[in-house]
């Protein structure tokens, strides 16, 4: 699969809702397969506001020319070894230039910052810095959606799916992650889906309510190991309300 269809996998479903990225989502979710139109993909890339900045800052840390390379998105979206190739410190002031003026959530010192998209959730996105307002239960449902997840396909229903995982708790005050759940979600519209021959007992990825792809376990891994990293205790930098 090339770095473009990745792409598209994990942000058509922040797309189609409005929250980030140009209109026309279907477009990404028509091109998220090995055949995608890497050039359109590409271009819609360009305009997601809280996504792009991470992928130039991974290739560049990489000395990977192309931010849509396949190794780049997977280390943004899911994690690999990349990511260890970036400065935190560097990171950090990249960030609170792109985003400057926006706003702010409690979490993200600078020997913190990573380009992950759960660091963009945990520390980054404003809705932690919500918690403790009386409002825990609203702002846990959109950190949880929006942080890409993973589960178990327990059992498939037309167009949806019902997935076994762990979700976003509070836990003694801080976030982590509860015990095992399941829930529904979508993997398919209209008969176009980002995932093929779906099968239940599959491991699967997921952004908001919708499948983003098969994972492997080395991927869950890395999906486990950086998400926990970003959910450091940490102070605040200038935040995108972008997702």
């Amino acid at each position: 699969m090339s770095g473009a269809s990745l792409f598209a996998r994990y942000a058509f479903p922040p797309n189609e809702l409005g929250y980030c990225g140009p209109d026309g989502a279907e477009v990404l979710l028509e091109h998220s397969g090995p055949e995608g139109d890497e050039i359109e993909v590409a271009r819609r890339a360009r305009k997601f506001d809280g996504a792009w900045p991470y992928l130039e800052i991974i290739a560049a840390a990489s000395g990977i020319t192309d931010p849509l390379d396949e190794r780049v998105v997977e280390a943004y979206w899911i994690g690999n070894d990349l990511l260890d190739a970036v400065d935190p410190v560097a990171c950090a002031e990249e960030l609170r230039s792109r985003f400057h003026g926006q706003v702010t959530s409690k979490l993200g010192e600078a020997e913190a910052a990573l380009p992950h998209h759960s660091y963009h959730v945990f520390g980054v996105y404003p809705w932690v810095g919500m918690l403790g307002r009386g409002n825990d239960a609203v702002a846990l449902s959109v950190l949880e959606r929006c942080r890409i997840r993973w589960g178990t396909v327990r059992a498939l229903d037309g167009e949806r799916v019902t997935v076994s995982s762990q979700p976003l708790a509070l836990l003694d005050g801080a976030l982590g992650l509860g015990e095992l759940r399941e829930e529904s979600v979508r993997w398919s519209v209209g008969g176009r889906s980002s995932v093929s021959g779906l099968t239940e007992g599959d491991t699967v990825s997921l952004h908001w309510d919708w499948v983003c792809d098969t994972v492997e376990a080395g991927q869950v891994a890395a999906l486990q190991r950086w998400s926990k990293i970003a959910l450091r205790p940490s102070q605040p930098i200038a935040a995108s309300t972008r997702a």
